[in-house]
């Protein structure tokens, strides 16, 4: 069988080992992979997915290769229960992707075992509380074995590191954003079906909350960016966005948390992050990159086009709020998802046509200054505009495996010289001066400026 003689030739190095490839996103994983498995221009030559159950992968396989017939891909076992079966598939990967979730309950062992034998590690987690411990008690390590880390290199949180980015390059000097603000669209021609992995770690992290906020008194304070003009306020509970035709609600997602952690980061490091072996062009490159990345207060809203819809995402926000505290609330939550998300997550996920339907819309509203050099703090109103938008397709099973493979192209190709050694990362800081932009672009993911206007002057108290 294909899949014992892999598992039998520890020599064999693989260019990327999906793990947790038969899962709900891991098949969608599978299927993008394919596409630049073996085409000329491609650094993606060999390819094995893994997981506890080899039939399983056997058969996403086949799902991923239709109409055509499946490739002769070696078939893995490891489970994330046994060390050594995670230490023998990650001595025999450049590059793992991990789509095994909910991350903080089987997520460490394979970072561990990664960062053990120096090979990279990508995944799509968006659970805050993960990556933080994993920075923690990894980072040092890593960096010393030369295994880059980077989760949320997914719809959480790529489109909000990258999109706020190019918002905020929108701003020629003497310009500069104050606040950006970033409203969420999830459209689609039937129902909109979420990935039910995303409902799941949104209910273990309401049982952990105050564990997270104990274990970040614990850690040292991070640099702060500094941002030209006061703080923004707080608004109203509910917003009515006009400009782009929206209500909106604040989001607790790990976007603003993500995106923070790469400000600080750009603020410790002006130029960006060392690559491993750059060309003097290459360091001059990421400098003017970073150079004109501007910092801003930033904040997630998930919008609809009617109020309705916004008591609707209210509604399931206070179930999974209310019933995440206990453990028979959880029980309840994890249980019915379709009931008490209204809906929106079911546990055999979203059908294809459901998939094929769906899209989403971020749109980034930044606020600031025309000329932030007469800018005093406290005293000064922002005077200018700048809109524009992100957009794709479905966000779970579309959007997060291209955004996934196209980051891990980038760590397979020799751009690689231009990333930093080793460490755990946020994708923003370790992808933002790389093509990802251009690749997502030419992969149906695209970035564009909606407005960009001067702000009618309002009187001065």
């Amino acid at each position: 069988m294909e899949g014992q003689e892999g598992q039998k030739s520890p020599m064999i190095i693989y260019d990327i080992i999906i793990l947790g490839a038969s899962g709900f996103t891991g098949k969608y994983v599978v299927r993008e992979a394919l596409k630049f498995l073996g085409s000329p221009f491609s650094p993606l030559k060999t390819l094995a997915l893994a997981g506890r159950n080899p039939s399983k992968l056997a058969q996403a396989l086949e799902w991923a290769s239709h109409p055509n017939p499946p490739p002769a891909i070696p078939i893995l076992t490891a489970d994330t229960t046994d060390p050594p079966s995670l230490r023998r598939l990650c001595s025999q990967a450049r590059l793992v992707l991990n789509c095994v979730g909910p991350f903080r309950l089987y997520g460490e062992p394979v970072v561990a075992a990664c960062v053990e034998s120096g090979c990279d590690y990508l995944d799509v987690c968006g659970e805050p509380e993960f990556m933080e411990r994993m920075e923690a008690a990894y980072h040092d390590k890593a960096a010393e074995k030369g295994s880059l880390v980077v989760s949320a290199c997914g719809f959480d949180s790529v489109p909000a590191e990258l999109g706020l980015m190019f918002n905020s390059r929108q701003w020629v000097s003497p310009a500069a954003p104050n606040r950006v603000e970033a409203y969420l669209s999830l459209e689609s021609e039937k129902s909109v079906v979420g990935n039910i992995g995303t409902y799941e770690s949104a209910v273990l992290g309401v049982a952990s909350a105050g564990e997270l906020q104990e274990f970040r008194r614990s850690r040292p304070r991070r640099a702060r960016p500094v941002i030209p003009g006061p703080p923004p306020p707080k608004g109203a509970t509910i917003e009515h966005q006009k400009k782009v035709g929206v209500w909106a609600v604040k989001l607790p997602s790990a976007d603003s948390i993500v995106v923070r952690r790469t400000l600080s980061i750009l603020t410790e490091n002006p130029h960006g992050l060392a690559g491993v072996n750059e060309s003097e062009e290459q360091i001059a490159k990421r400098e003017a990159f970073w150079s004109s990345v501007k910092p801003a207060h930033f904040g997630v809203k998930i919008s609809s086009k009617s109020l309705l819809g916004i008591f609707r995402i209210m509604t399931v926000g206070i179930f999974i709020g209310v019933f995440g505290k206990t453990a028979i609330g959880r029980w309840l939550l994890l249980k019915f998802p379709s009931v008490f998300s209204l809906g929106w997550f079911r546990k055999k996920g979203p059908s294809e046509d459901e998939v094929r339907s769906a899209s989403f819309k971020m749109w980034f509203v930044g606020h600031g200054f025309s000329d932030c050099r007469v800018l005093t703090e406290g005293n000064k109103k922002a005077d200018y505009e700048i809109i524009t938008r992100v957009m794709g397709p479905e966000i779970g099973y579309l959007t997060t495996p291209i955004i996934l493979l196209q980051c891990g192209l980038i760590v397979l190709s020799q751009q690689r010289d231009n990333l930093p050694k080793g460490g755990v990362f946020p994708p923003g800081i370790v992808f933002g001066h790389t093509d990802l932009q251009q690749r997502l672009q030419e992969n149906g993911i695209s970035f564009d400026v909606v407005s960009n206007i001067a702000l009618p002057a309002e009187p001065s108290n």
